[in-house]
Parts: C-alpha cells; sequence; structure tokens
C-alpha cells in the first residue's frame, strides 16, 4: 500500500503530465496543497521532495516549487546485443574482485557490486529475529545444519515459491550458502571441464567466473533489452554446439533488468526439452519486481525435472546472511552431496532467522515497500543519465530489480571510465566484466540502490563529465 505522501506526489506528476501545470510554471504553495488535498503541510513537503528527486520540479530560493523547464529525458534502450557466435574460455573476471572490495569502503560512492544500501534492507527486523533465535535455540546454534537445511526455512521457502507459480515440496529444497554457491553446485553436477555453457550475453559475472572456476566454456546467446535471450538464436547454438547447459535469469536478469515474457518462458522449456538439455534458473531478482504481482519461474511451466532452480535472499534481505537454496529436481542427491563436501553447511544462525523473518510475515510487508523505493531510484537514475550523460547515451528500462545497463558513445572505453571513477572515489562495473570474451568496451552497469541524496547526484555529474572528455579525446 502506498504511503499518502507518495500518493499525492503521483497525483501532482499526473497534472504535470496533463499540462495543468506547464515547464516553468510555479506549482501552488504548501498551504494551498494542503488545503486542496486535505493533508497535512508535512506530507506535502515529502511529496515535494519526491516530486525533485523524480526531476519534475525545482526548488527556487524564496520563490517555492516550479516545472522543470526540461524534466531529466529517458535514454533510448540499447539494442540487441550481438556476442561472438562461437564458445570461448572465460577471460578478464579479475577486476570484479577490486570493484566488490569497494563496498566496505565507506567513503565510495558504491555503484558498481550489485548490493543494496543498508537503508533498503530490513536490518533492525533481521536483527531480532537473529536475537530472538539466538536466545530460543541457544544449544542448536552450535552445531551444523546439515544438508538439506533447515526443515523450517525449507518450509517457508516452498510456501513462497508458490508465489513463482512452482508448486514445491519442502523435501525438495537445498539450503546454499547463498545463490553463487547454488550456481556452483548446479554447473559441478551436470557439466566437467570443456563443456559448454549457453548464456545471456551480457550476463551476471557471478556465472561467468563460476564457468571460469571450473574450466567449462561459455557460448553467449544474443539478448534483448526487454525480453531476455533470444530463441531462435539459442536453437541455432544448440544445432551447432553439444551444449551441456542453458544458464539464465529470467526474470530482471542482471544486467538488463528484462523479463521474458510467459509464452517465451513456455517455449525455452520446450526448446531445452526437445534437446534434452538442463535448465540452471537464477531467480534472485523475481521478487523484486515494480509490478504488484510478481513474475512466474520458468520451472513453473513445467515438471521442473529438467530445471535447477537457484536463489536467495542476498539480495533482497541480507547480503551478509549467505542463504540462498536450490530446487535441483533430478539432480537433488548429487547436489545434497556436493554441498556437503563443499561447505558442510550453512549458517545455522542465518537459516534460523530467516525461516522466523519469513514465518512472522515480515517479508511480504517489506517487499511491498521496498519495490516501489528501487522503481523510484531505477527511474531517478535513468533520469540523471539522461541529464549528466552524453546526447546518445541509452539504458535499459528494467521493471524490476535495482540495476541499469548503459550503453556509451562508442568512442567511450569503459575501463578507462572506471579506473578514473575508483580514483574519484565512485564505483562502477565496466561492460566487459559481463562477457566471456571481454565485449561491450562501451557498456557500463550502475547499481540503482543507493539513496539519492547530494552525494550522489554529484556523483553522476562527475561520471558525466568523464564520460563527456572520454568522448572527445583524441
Amino acid at each position: 500500500m502506498k504511503k499518502l505522501y507518495e500518493d499525492i506526489a503521483d497525483q501532482i506528476a499526473d497534472q504535470i503530465d496533463q499540462g495543468l501545470y506547464l515547464p516553468g510554471d510555479r506549482i501552488p504553495g504548501v498551504r494551498k496543497l494542503s488545503q486542496q488535498f486535505g493533508v497535512s503541510i508535512s506530507t506535502i513537503v515529502l511529496a515535494q521532495r519526491l516530486l525533485e528527486d523524480d526531476g519534475r520540479i525545482e526548488a527556487r530560493p524564496r520563490s517555492g516549487y516550479y516545472v522543470r523547464a526540461q524534466i531529466w529525458p529517458i535514454p533510448e534502450l540499447p539494442a540487441l546485443s550481438r556476442p561472438l557466435r562461437r564458445p570461448t574460455p572465460v577471460t578478464g573476471q579479475q577486476l570484479v574482485l577490486r570493484l566488490v572490495q569497494t563496498t566496505n569502503e565507506p567513503d565510495f560512492v558504491q555503484l558498481g557490486a550489485a548490493v543494496p544500501h543498508a537503508s533498503f534492507l530490513p536490518t533492525r527486523a533481521i536483527q531480532r529475529s537473529l536475537s530472538s533465535m539466538a536466545r530460543t535455540y541457544g544449544n542448536e546454534l552450535s552445531t551444523y545444519q546439515f544438508p538439506p537445511g533447515n526443515p523450517e526455512l525449507r518450509r517457508q521457502i516452498a510456501r513462497r515459491m508458490a508465489e513463482a507459480g512452482c508448486q514445491v515440496n519442502a523435501d525438495e529444497i537445498i539450503i546454499t550458502s547463498g545463490c553463487q554457491e547454488a550456481l556452483t553446485l548446479s554447473l559441478q553436477t551436470i557439466a566437467g571441464p570443456g563443456d559448454i555453457i549457453a548464456i545471456e550475453s551480457p550476463a551476471f559475472y557471478g556465472l561467468l567466473q563460476a564457468i571460469e572456476t571450473l574450466g567449462m566454456k561459455a557460448l553467449e546467446i544474443p539478448t534483448d533489452p526487454q525480453t531476455g535471450i533470444s530463441l531462435a538464436a539459442l536453437s541455432l547454438a544448440l544445432e551447432q554446439w553439444p551444449v551441456k547447459a542453458c544458464a539464465l535469469v529470467p526474470n530482471f536478469s542482471n544486467p538488463l533488468g528484462c523479463t521474458m515474457p510467459d509464452e517465451n518462458k513456455q517455449a525455452l522449456l520446450t526448446l531445452l526439452g526437445e534437446a534434452r538439455i538442463p535448465l540452471i534458473e537464477d531467480d534472485i531478482y523475481g521478487d523484486l519486481g515494480f509490478d504488484t504481482k510478481r513474475p512466474r519461474a520458468v520451472s513453473a511451466f513445467g515438471s521442473g525435472e529438467q530445471v535447477l532452480y537457484c536463489s536467495s535472499f542476498s539480495k533482497s534481505l541480507s547480503p551478509g546472511l549467505r542463504v540462498g537454496w536450490i530446487v535441483p529436481g533430478q539432480y537433488r542427491e548429487q547436489i545434497e552431496y556436493r554441498k556437503y563436501v563443499t561447505s558442510l553447511a550453512t549458517s545455522t544462525l542465518a537459516q534460523y532467522a530467516i525461516a522466523d523473518f519469513l514465518k512472522q510475515g515480515s517479508y511480504d510487508r517489506y517487499l511491498r515497500q521496498v519495490r516501489r523505493d528501487y522503481q523510484r531510484q531505477v527511474a531517478i537514475m535513468i533520469r540523471a543519465v539522461g541529464k549528466y550523460f552524453p546526447v546518445g547515451t541509452r539504458v535499459t528500462q528494467p521493471q524490476g530489480g535495482f540495476v541499469i545497463w548503459i550503453e556509451l558513445p562508442a568512442k567511450v572505453d569503459s575501463l578507462k571510465l572506471c579506473q578514473q571513477a575508483l580514483i574519484g572515489r565512485i564505483s562502477i562495473a565496466p561492460g566487459p566484466i559481463f562477457s566471456a570474451t571481454q565485449k561491450y568496451r562501451h557498456f557500463i552497469r550502475l547499481n540503482c540502490a543507493q539513496p539519492w541524496n547530494d552525494t550522489l547526484e554529484q556523483a553522476m555529474i562527475t561520471l558525466g563529465r568523464m564520460v563527456h572528455a572520454l568522448n572527445t579525446a583524441s
């Protein structure tokens, strides 16, 4: 449910869009708006701040708020990706460690790693669950919770997966140390060194790192920034190459933020089923859609036996607790054993705490708020790119998650931009780390899960200046 000031902000925004207030017009003062909407002055002030953050209005000293003469533009979408269409070893992932390390440096503006700022996370509620579980299960916390993991947590996850259209029994779920471990365990189980894994392009660099570490090869498939992987291109690739598995992020993919339409998900399952190729489905962002209706998982369209479903609470609840899970279908016994020999067990206290948080019903209340927060932050960041970056810059328009993929002018080298930004205490994710062959040299990904304030706006201004300079350099 929207907060009152958010609803007021939306109504004023609609009036601007309908031409009731034109660019340059002064909008009514707080007292008049307070009377007009029948709300308090403080509510109007909060609504005005949201509209200012959205780039719709601007304050003038001792004069009030005015509709911006030019509302920050929304850039066009990037084109369909065109990766190298042959299997290749993964290279160039060393830079990623430096980017994620900046998340621990408080003076950085952290736009590189896809880690939400603490203000977006239910930190206090998680702390209460941690404290409660520590008091209640003191003795049990000193022991391992061997695979498949905490029974109550698995029951709660099974209930939540019904939201994604998946009818899963708790016994089918194995708890992992984050989604990254789930992906790695899946790859280890169904493929070996030298085997070919079909992936989206651009792709999540964590998946690329897992493929690289395991000595496998990536086959990058063209991907649309709105509808996801090209099924026609994937079908052709399956005819040409002995693909061992397909690994995708169908809902709010990273870095594009796109979501496969339901008909594409069904067609994907049919295509892979006919070729007897398993799907590794990464659904880590599935709960973070801007719409009230959660998108269905690919595994919801079939029996689930050919799908290894992977997810975690790292993006939605707490990156530090490292609690994820996998529904491995027909590979359950192999995955359970590999989980045991790889890391023995996931943190006992973390499992109890998240199980308690879910059981209390706190997760749904939290999601309702944070989805709106991420939608607003993504919209602000897209418009900031439109305002501060060169004309011709293109940006994805995700409908969930909190990252955006930006196509810069062709002359701009994102690796150089990344190095300059790091010197300026700003982290960004350069395009080449999202490709097995280090493509996307003039692309970057930005993490929008940061509070919009003067510091962040100044960082965007600085990045825009750097991009302009690199674009005009001879």
